[in-house]
Order: C-alpha cells, then structure tokens, then sequence
C-alpha cells in the first residue's frame, strides 16, 4: 500500500465537476484525481475547514456510530477501478477483528478527514490511474480556492436530499 494525502476538492472547468485530488505522499508523488458528487465534495471540504454542522451530517453520523458501536476506523484504501469507477475500502478495527468495508472514495475519503485516518492506495491502481504532476502548476491556488468558492454558493439544501 502507498500512502496518499489530500490535496482538496475543487471544481473542474469546463464541466464544472467537482473532484477531489490525491497525490502520492513519498516517491514519485503521483496525482490521482477523482470525480466525485457535490455534497461528498462539500462535506469534504466542510470536513477540511473544520465546520462543525449544528447537526451531524450523514459521515458525522456514521462515524459516531462506528465509535458506539466499540469500533474505529484505522485507514481508507483506495484499491482499484473497475469499469472508470474507483473503489475503496474503509478498515475498522472492531471487538471481533478487523473489517474492510467497501466504499465509494468519496465517502471513504469524507469519514477519513473527520476522525484523521491515514489514506492509501494499491500500488497496482497508481501504476495504472497516477498522473505524473506537471511541471509548472496550472492555476494559482487562490483562483482554485475562489472556483470552489463559487461551487459551495450553488449548493442548495436540496442537494443532500
């Protein structure tokens, strides 16, 4: 397994799709970008910024629940992509052993940034889907911040409905 760090969501243009992007913590830091729905990118982003919601949302939620249930959760694992959908696993450490669960990335990735477990990828899926980072960024960090931010004002309630 390689360990991964996130880079952030943001929105790509044109097609104003939000992803989110990893890269590889040691090595050749190889860039794994993955598109991803609006209210996983919010709550991703909302987890990063340390939002606290007046109320849990759905990862709060299920986080709380894993830790009442005596269990926690010990990394995310990205493992491959089947058909151009990526799939991960989210490892919990329960009473009766361990557990992999599989996830979507997103969601994987959401409850990962909450509760601070480390993200990984198989090797065989970076060697297969990781970018090489370009040499020259393509967009300043503050225009990718102010796309995004222009993102999160679009976003209505009924989106996580």
């Amino acid at each position: 397994m390689i360990p991964l760090e996130l880079i952030g969501v943001r929105v790509e243009v044109p097609a104003n799709t939000p992803m989110m992007l990893l890269r590889e913590s040691d090595g050749q830091h190889r860039l794994l970008p993955i598109y991803i729905g609006s209210p996983e990118a919010s709550s991703i982003h909302y987890a990063l910024e340390g939002v606290e919601p007046p109320r849990p949302l759905t990862h709060d939620l299920f986080l709380t629940t894993i830790d009442e249930l005596g269990a926690s959760l010990d990394r995310v694992v990205l493992t491959e992509m089947r058909d151009r959908t990526f799939f991960a696993e989210v490892h919990l450490t329960t009473e009766h052993g361990d557990k992999a669960i599989s996830a979507r990335p997103s969601d994987a990735v959401a409850l990962a940034v909450r509760c601070g477990a480390p993200l990984f990828a198989s090797e065989t899926l970076l060697d297969e889907h990781g970018q090489m980072p370009p040499e020259e960024p393509e967009e300043d960090a503050a225009e990718i911040i102010d796309e995004f931010k222009d993102f999160l004002e679009d976003v209505s309630p009924e989106d996580f409905v």
